[in-house]
C-alpha cells in the first residue's frame, strides 16, 4: 500500500469520526446546549444595551469631570469672587417626561459673558450625566411646556434619555434641519443604537467650527455682485405655491459656487440672475462666503432637498408639475418616483431636454397644455436659467425653476450622497468621488477660486467702510 492511499483512508476514517460525534445523541445535545447558551447570551446583551449605555455616560462623564476638575474649581471660584451663586438650574423634560433641573454654571455678568466665550458655562451638566438626567447623544432636553406630554411623539420621544449632543443640533449646524425637530428625534429613536450614537458624536466635532446661522440674519444678501433672498426651506416653498396663483410666470433659481463663477464671467447670466424673481443659497461654499462677509445664510436651500417636500405638501391639490430635462427616459423616471412616494401628487406632464431649437414651440405649447402650475428645468446651469427667462413670458406656469442635476438623483442615475455626509456639509466630496473626471475642475478649482474672491470682496469691503468712517471723522 503505497502512502497516497494510506493518507486517503485516513482522511475518510477522520470524517467518519467527527460525522459520528456531530450526530450522534452526545453530538447533537452539545450542539443544542450551545445554540441555547449563546441565544440567552444575546437576549442578555439585548436587554442590558440601555442599561450599557448609561455605565458609559456615567464612566464618560466621571472621568471628563476628573481630567478638568481645577478648570470646574477655578472657574466655580472665578464666579464666586464677582459675587454671584456659581450655578443655575432651569427645568427640563427628561426621560419618560419626567422633569429634571440641568446645572449650568451662572452666566451673569462679565463672569458669564466670559464663559460663554470660551465655551465653558455648560461644564456642570456633567453632574446631570452621572446622575442619569442627561446622556451623551439623545433628543434635546426640552423645557415644560415646549411640547405637550400627551402627545403621541412626545411620549415616544421620552422613552429615550436627552442629550447634550442631537441630530436635532447637527442638522442645524450643517442648514439642513428641514421640518420639525419631533420629526428628527422621532428618526433618531428609531434608529438608535451605540453605532449611530459614536456616528452622532463624531460628526459633532467639526460641526462645532461651523456656528449656528442666527435667527436675526438678513432677508436679502449680496455675494459677488449675486443677490440672494435668503429663505429658510419653509419660505421658499411658501414662495412656489404663493408664485402659483400669480398673474405672470416668476423664475427661480438656486446658486452654489459654480453659478457664481460663472456669472463673473457671463454678463448675460449675472444680468438673468439679477432679474429673477428670487435667487437662494445652494451649498456648504455660499454659506462659508456669507459667513466671510457677516452676511450668515439660514439655511442650505437646493432643489433636490426641496422636491419631496413640494411634492409632500401638493398632495391631493389641484396643482401639478411638469419636468422639463436630461436624457429621454429620465423625467419619466422621477415621475415614476414621485407617483410611488407621494401618491396624491399630480405629474402632469413630462419631456426630455434634448430637443432642437425648432422644437421649442411644440414643448413650449405641450407645458402650457399640460395645466401645470410649476415648471422644473434640468439643463445645468446656467443653460436652464438663460432658457426660462427668454421663454417666461410665453409660458404659462405660476413659477419656473432650474433644478440641475435633480433629475439624475429621482431617477436613480446617480446616488445621493448618504445622510451622514450631508450632516457635515460634505456632500461635494461625494460627488468629486463619483465623478472626478468631470467634477474636480468645479469643485478643487473652481471652490478655491470663488473663496477666493470672496475673501478679496470681504477685505475691499473693510477698507472702504474704515475709509468712510475716516472722512466722517468718526
Amino acid at each position: 500500500m503505497n502512502s497516497h492511499t494510506h493518507d486517503r483512508r485516513r482522511a475518510t476514517t477522520a470524517e467518519v469520526d467527527d460525522l459520528y460525534a456531530r450526530y450522534s445523541r452526545k453530538g447533537v445535545m452539545r450542539r443544542k446546549a450551545r445554540r441555547n447558551v449563546l441565544g440567552v447570551v444575546w437576549r442578555a446583551a439585548l436587554l442590558m444595551s440601555s442599561s450599557g449605555k448609561r455605565v458609559v455616560d456615567f464612566l464618560l462623564a466621571l472621568v471628563t469631570l476628573f481630567l478638568l476638575a481645577p478648570v470646574f474649581l477655578m472657574v466655580a471660584l472665578s464666579i464666586r469672587a464677582c459675587g454671584k451663586h456659581v450655578f443655575t438650574r432651569e427645568a427640563r423634560i427628561g426621560r419618560w417626561g419626567v422633569p429634571f433641573w440641568m446645572i449650568e454654571f451662572n452666566a451673569e455678568g462679565k463672569c458669564g459673558r466670559i464663559l460663554d466665550r470660551i465655551k465653558l458655562r455648560r461644564l456642570p451638566v456633567l453632574l446631570n450625566m452621572m446622575r442619569g438626567d442627561l446622556s451623551w447623544v439623545g433628543p434635546r432636553p426640552m423645557k415644560p411646556g415646549e411640547i405637550s406630554a400627551s402627545a403621541r411623539a412626545a411620549w415616544k420621544r421620552s422613552s429615550i434619555r436627552p442629550g447634550l449632543l442631537s441630530l436635532w443640533w447637527l442638522r442645524q449646524r450643517a442648514n439642513i434641519d428641514f421640518g420639525t425637530e419631533i420629526d428628527v428625534d422621532m428618526e433618531y429613536v428609531d434608529e438608535q443604537g451605540a453605532g449611530a450614537d459614536l456616528g452622532i458624536a463624531l460628526r459633532s466635532l467639526p460641526a462645532m467650527l461651523y456656528g449656528a446661522s442666527p435667527v436675526a440674519a438678513p432677508d436679502r444678501i449680496e455675494i459677488l455682485g449675486v443677490p440672494v433672498r435668503n429663505f429658510t426651506m419653509e419660505e421658499a416653498l411658501q414662495f412656489v405655491l404663493d408664485a402659483t396663483s400669480g398673474a405672470s410666470a416668476q423664475q427661480l433659481c438656486f446658486v452654489n459656487t459654480d453659478c457664481v463663477n460663472k456669472a463673473q464671467h457671463d454678463p448675460g447670466y449675472a444680468q438673468q440672475l439679477r432679474g429673477a424673481r428670487a435667487v437662494l443659497a445652494d451649498g456648504i461654499g455660499i454659506r462659508l462666503a456669507g459667513m466671510i462677509l457677516r452676511q450668515h445664510i439660514r439655511q442650505n436651500v437646493n432643489g433636490t432637498d426641496l422636491f419631496p417636500l413640494l411634492c409632500r405638501r401638493l398632495q391631493g391639490s389641484e396643482m401639478g408639475i411638469f419636468l422639463l430635462g436630461a436624457r429621454p427616459g429620465i423625467a419619466e423616471a422621477v415621475a415614476g418616483w414621485a407617483r410611488e412616494n407621494y401618491p396624491g401628487v399630480r405629474i402632469k406632464g413630462v419631456h426630455h431636454g434634448f430637443f432642437k431649437p425648432e422644437e421649442e414651440n411644440d414643448v413650449i405649447r405641450e407645458i402650457n397644455a399640460s395645466g401645470a402650475e410649476i415648471l422644473l428645468v434640468a439643463f445645468g446651469a446656467p443653460k436652464q436659467d438663460m432658457w426660462r427667462a427668454s421663454h417666461l413670458p410665453q409660458l404659462r406656469v405660476g413659477v419656473a425653476m432650474g433644478v440641475g442635476g435633480l433629475f439624475d438623483f429621482y431617477s436613480g442615475q446617480i446616488a445621493r450622497a448618504p445622510q451622514w455626509l450631508r450632516e457635515l456639509s460634505l456632500e461635494w466630496t461625494y460627488r468629486l468621488y463619483q465623478e472626478p473626471g468631470r467634477m474636480w475642475k468645479r469643485y478643487l478649482v473652481g471652490n478655491f477660486v470663488f473663496l477666493s474672491r470672496v475673501l478679496m470682496s470681504a477685505i475691499f469691503r473693510r477698507s472702504e467702510h474704515r475709509s468712510a468712517t475716516a472722512l466722517r471723522g468718526e
